[in-house]
């Protein structure tokens, strides 16, 4: 699944994937194919790109296999309980 909410943040701040690539200390090649979700980010990796544009991590990555409607879903089962 591709991270469109990175894909956006990146894109919207003018950054490109060598930049991003740079900063998490991998190559572009590795850095576009986890953008394009055919490889996963390492938890930490996850964390540097939060800290960098100071947005919770959960509002830039979704989880691998899971579609937008069962985070909207789980989201408000959630919100229901608390």
């Amino acid at each position: 699944m591709k991270q469109w909410n990175l894909i956006r943040l990146r894109s919207d701040r003018g950054l490109k994937q060598k930049d991003m690539a740079k900063m998490l200390g991998v190559t572009d090649e590795t850095y576009g194919m986890k953008e394009r979700g055919q490889h996963q980010f390492q938890m930490d990796e996850m964390f540097v790109i939060s800290h960098f544009f100071h947005v919770p991590i959960e509002d830039i990555f979704l989880p691998r296999n899971i579609g937008i409607t069962e985070v909207r879903e789980q989201a408000r089962n959630t919100q229901t309980i608390k």
